[in-house]
């Protein structure tokens, strides 16, 4: 058990790093922290019901997990070479798509939520 808590410790540890260093690192991830706490702000002010409420907030957070994963795609490709090849290239897009997707849905949730309102 102790083994358990020891790996937890590390683990939390590893992701507040990965957190951090995103957030000092890469514009978009802060600019997705700062949407979604406007939405998050919005969604408890607005008469949303709790099903748009909480499918809002999962996929805002969502957002920001593709951001994550973008951005370490990025970082791996970017450390393995700094010469320019098409896969790579192929690869930052599909990642970046990744994020525009997930944004996309969000947006289809918020859009959902508030036609419901009229």
């Amino acid at each position: 058990m102790r083994n358990f808590f020891t790996h937890l410790k590390d683990r939390t540890r590893w992701s507040w790093q990965g957190l951090l260093s995103t957030w000092r690192d890469e514009y978009s991830f802060r600019s997705w922290v700062w949407a979604n706490l406007v939405s998050f702000a919005l969604v408890l002010w607005l008469p949303i019901g709790t099903a748009e409420r909480g499918l809002i907030i999962v996929l805002g957070i969502l957002v920001l997990v593709a951001e994550l994963f973008n951005t370490a795609l990025e970082r791996a490709v970017d450390f393995t070479s700094t010469e320019q090849h098409p896969l790579a290239g192929q690869a930052k897009d599909a990642a970046s798509a990744a994020v525009a997707l997930t944004a996309i849905a969000a947006g289809v949730a918020w859009i959902v939520a508030l036609v419901a309102l009229i």
